[in-house]
């Protein structure tokens, strides 16, 4: 997939990949840190090294790449969390007709350029392609430019859960879902 407005790729990520996700993450850990942490990410804790290699082995991670530089990435699971089974979603779905976002990240050299909204419309667009009726999401709740993505992108917000992270100090998480 290329952009409009710049030349890059959206690809599969292989094990190639690895580490220059683990920079990417630590990167935008590092940015984070220094500024406003709307989700919540701790370097060396989320995201990490062994994110990526998860989801380049089980083949759901997906990189945004300019002149071979990753700049962005985003795994694309099927299924879901158990806490998302107790959810009242739009329309109860299971298995392959669900897709899940999870570790969503764009560069902090890169933010404000598109390439988040890139990602999400080429997770629309693969959720198309491969019969998926709703993409899915969690998003720490506060983290406001997400939300603000994820609502301007037709995402409906459906209700907030407990995710186990209270120990990071997150305690709320609301779920996302777009029908597509």
């Amino acid at each position: 997939m290329k952009g409009d407005q710049m030349n890059f790729v959206i690809r599969i990520a292989t094990e190639k990949d690895i580490d220059e996700l683990e920079v990417l993450y630590d990167a935008l850990n590092d940015h984070l840190a220094a500024g406003v942490n709307y989700p919540g990410w701790l370097k060396g804790i989320y995201p990490v090294r062994e994110t990526a290699a998860q989801g380049i082995a089980e083949g759901c991670l997906y990189v945004a790449e300019c002149d071979h530089r990753t700049i962005g990435s985003i795994i694309l699971r099927r299924g879901m969390e158990p806490i998302y089974q107790k959810a009242r979603w739009q329309l109860q779905l299971e298995g392959e007709a669900v897709l899940v976002v999870y570790t969503f990240v764009v560069h902090p050299d890169w933010l404000s350029k598109g390439i988040g909204q890139e990602l999400l419309d080429f997770a629309v667009e693969y959720g198309l392609q491969t019969e998926t009726k709703a993409l899915r999401l969690d998003v720490y709740e506060h983290n406001l430019p997400a939300i603000h993505l994820y609502k301007k992108n037709g995402f409906k917000y459906i209700e907030s859960v407990d995710l186990g992270l209270r120990e990071y100090g997150l305690d709320s998480f609301h779920l996302y879902e777009k029908l597509i």
